[in-house]
């Protein structure tokens, strides 16, 4: 009911968020203030936790699992990396940690548990699709760099832009990072992520809508303050918790 509200609010507005095309009707103050209200219907009722989302089975699986947002990366070391296999590609892990780190795709693999969800993609288009992703538990990935208590949100840095060069950039809490069900993965229905999915690393979470699971991510950055509004979309005046 609540993913109910919110599209009935944002209206055309909302089919901006996947496809990529930034539409003017998102920057009138009618429309932010219609955004802002399902967020904060959602911290009156959950603070910053949420509860587990329905997990499927197997079967439940879609045949195809469609790509949203922007096109891929066009760099010419994005290329390289996705021809070679994603050799020379690192996730960096930085901000307000303890221990900061950058891993390959081989060392996530190597040094973290591999978890699994079969999950519902929702997004604010008003589509859904289900899923299986492979990878790390964000929460895990987190504790070993020890956020200092100083950190609030993690910031996650992406390699796709919208076109003009700003990169794609998304945020959650510490606790949400947290969240059994928060996952870096690298695997989509038993096969590395695909390109048009987010390759090599794509956050999910299943909690929230679509475009809070940011794709290409390169950098997880621990910070006391949110940039701008916490993500791309938010920055256009759409919702930051996207709770569903």
């Amino acid at each position: 009911m609540r993913r109910a509200r919110f599209l009935a609010l944002t209206g055309a507005t909302a089919l901006a968020g996947c496809s990529g095309i930034a539409d003017k009707l998102g920057q009138t103050d009618l429309v932010r203030n219609a955004l802002a209200l399902p967020e904060h219907l959602n911290f009156a009722i959950l603070g910053t936790g949420q509860p587990l989302a329905r997990e499927y089975r197997e079967r439940d699986i879609s045949p195809v699992f469609r790509p949203n947002g922007f096109m891929p990366p066009s760099s010419p070391q994005y290329a390289q990396w996705a021809a070679d296999g994603w050799r020379g590609y690192r996730l960096s892990v930085s901000g307000l940690v303890a221990k900061p780190a950058s891993y390959s795709l081989a060392e996530l693999r190597g040094r973290f548990n591999r978890v699994a969800q079969i999950t519902r993609h929702d997004c604010v288009e008003g589509w859904s699709v289900i899923g299986k992703w492979t990878g790390v538990r964000l929460g895990d990935l987190l504790a070993v760099a020890q956020p200092t208590s100083a950190g609030r949100y993690v910031v996650f840095h992406c390699m796709d832009d919208d076109g003009s060069g700003t990169l794609y950039y998304e945020s959650l809490t510490l606790r949400q990072a947290a969240h059994p069900q928060a996952l870096l993965a690298y695997e989509l229905n038993d096969k590395p992520v695909p390109v048009e999915n987010g390759a090599p690393i794509r956050l999910k979470v299943p909690t929230q809508l679509g475009y809070k699971s940011a794709k290409y991510v390169q950098g997880i950055e621990v910070v006391a303050m949110l940039p701008g509004a916490g993500g791309y979309w938010e920055d256009q005046g759409y919702e930051w918790f996207a709770g569903i």
